[in-house]
């Protein structure tokens, strides 16, 4: 269990936390109006029938940066917002929430971990920060097998995700699921619609997964976003796309869970991307420098 200051429940209150782990699920590039939003909540049923009851679902949940893959990933990670190279060939300026844990721990590096279908992704492993660059970098497991070596399906990087959680038994986890993203581009409406249903398949496995073994139950928060929507039909070439600030692109999904949340709310509080790592860094006691993110005080069952 670790022991902190709570920076929002007074300055010399302590608080005890049970979170030990977190762990952020990305279903990437899907329009909130076809997963949230969608009353039905038929593409997401796992999120919707099994596991909305037991954390918190934000309705008003933002992208208010960049609208693409390489910025949203790095917003959810450093807590600012940056235009950034889409092709994984450019790290973000500031270190990421890995960096910053792995230095304030002092863990080996597989405590920490980026895995994803998009093996640009491993962009999330290092920063521009000349006192930061090439140090405190987690592992990462993208693509075939890392930066340029392309893009794998989800299911490989679901089995690589258990497979990882498994072994090394990190701490601080990002997990990417492109497919669709992926089929909006291809503007393959039917395997965009049915691969949401397989992200979201995906994202309940790991949490069941998290819920039933020994190490992970009772001390692992998890949250569950998207890094950005797609143009609303009518705007541009409507779901095939995105990039803009429309409302399609900005607004989308966050589910948040853990043994220091409350469970069985839904809230209309506006957050965005850039409070996720603010959030974690508060559970497991260390500081994102100057980010303009805020703790998500709401979801906490003490506030």
């Amino acid at each position: 269990m670790l022991f902190v200051s709570s920076s929002f429940a007074g300055a010399t209150e302590e608080k005890h936390y049970k979170t030990e782990n977190v762990i952020v699920l990305v279903m990437d590039g899907p329009r909130y109006s076809e997963t949230w939003g969608d009353s039905t909540h038929q593409y997401i049923p796992r999120m919707a029938n099994d596991m909305a009851q037991h954390g918190v679902i934000y309705t008003g949940f933002r992208n208010n940066g960049p609208t693409y893959t390489a910025a949203g990933h790095t917003a959810m990670c450093t807590g600012s917002y940056q235009s950034i190279d889409n092709t994984g060939r450019q790290y973000p300026k500031s270190p990421s929430m890995f960096q910053y844990w792995l230095k304030a721990t002092g863990k080996k590096r597989t405590a920490a971990y980026v895995i994803s279908s998009k093996d640009k992704l491993a962009l999330l492993t290092n920063c521009k920060d000349k006192k930061w660059r090439d140090k405190f970098r987690p592992y990462s497991d993208c693509g075939v097998n890392g930066f340029q070596t392309g893009y794998r399906s989800d299911l490989q990087t679901y089995d690589r995700s258990i497979e990882i959680l498994k072994k090394d038994r990190p701490n601080l986890v990002l997990i990417n699921f492109r497919q669709p993203d992926s089929w909006g581009h291809a503007g393959n409406w039917e395997k965009y619609l049915s691969s949401m249903k397989k992200s979201d398949e995906f994202i309940f496995n790991v949490f069941r997964y998290i819920e039933l073994d020994e190490h992970y139950k009772g001390k692992t928060t998890i949250f569950v976003t998207n890094d950005h929507g797609r143009h609303l039909d009518g705007k541009k070439d409507g779901f095939i796309s995105h990039g803009d600030n429309c409302e399609g692109c900005r607004k989308i999904n966050c589910f948040a869970y853990g043994p220091d949340f409350k469970r069985g709310v839904i809230t209309d509080v506006d957050r965005e991307l850039i409070d996720i790592p603010v959030t974690i860094g508060e559970l497991l006691g260390f500081e994102i420098e100057k980010s303009d993110g805020e703790i998500m005080k709401e979801l906490f069952i003490k506030c």
